[in-house]
């Protein structure tokens, strides 16, 4: 099962699974997080990545890439 299909029906994602569907450490998505860079939300203690909120990561690692080229 490829990545995109494991998690094509994920409303919310678990730090460790936006760590898989973006081929990243999950040391990497909590500094991220840690950041501002990488948006969640909280249920109760636990922090969750919405899909949207990688495709934004995505559009600004982008958009970092273009800068610097």
């Amino acid at each position: 099962m490829t990545a995109v299909a494991e998690f094509a029906d994920h409303v919310l994602y678990r730090p460790e699974e936006a760590a898989r569907a973006l081929r990243i450490g999950r040391s990497m998505v909590y500094e991220e997080i840690r950041l501002g860079r990488l948006q969640t939300v909280r249920i109760g203690r636990r922090r969750l990545v919405p899909p949207e909120y990688i495709a934004q990561y995505v559009e600004l690692l982008k958009h970092e890439a273009e800068a610097t080229a």
